[in-house]
């Protein structure tokens, strides 16, 4: 009996055409917008900073992020996953860094501001990732 090729149908992965880059990238733009409104200590100054810093956000998230990761594995299966918060907040934290010598008007203040903005932006991120995600098609 010769090999056999299996192929993974469905939506398993994140999807890496253009419209599914740009609804990940408006996801994470809405997230910021949301952690702003609802996070003391997160502020961001106008539609270009929001735009310019999700983009720095998802560039920080696909560069440092899995690295960042990989250093605290240990910890991440430690606590159950629950560090990836710290993680996340560590990413939010860089993308600020990164906008102000940028010159963008995106900024966090603090730990807690971070803890709670990687929260925020994450719930709405995966909302809007959910909702936007295209429904199979049935044969």
């Amino acid at each position: 009996m010769r090999g056999r090729v299996f192929v993974m149908r469905g939506g398993a992965g994140p999807d890496w055409t253009i419209r599914g880059l740009i609804v990940r990238l408006l996801g994470t733009a809405a997230g910021l917008l949301t952690a702003s409104l609802i996070v003391p200590g997160i502020e961001v100054g106008d539609w270009q900073s929001l735009v310019a810093g999700a983009a720095v956000l998802a560039i920080v998230n696909i560069v440092v992020r899995p690295l960042a990761a990989l250093v605290s594995c240990c910890l991440i299966i430690l606590t159950l996953g629950l560090f990836m918060v710290v993680v996340n907040a560590a990413m939010l934290g860089l993308t600020a860094w990164v906008s102000d010598e940028l010159g963008l008007n995106l900024e966090v203040d603090g730990v807690w501001s971070a803890l709670g903005g990687a929260v925020v932006i994450s719930i709405v991120a995966t909302l809007v990732n959910a909702l936007a995600r295209p429904r199979p098609r049935r044969r």
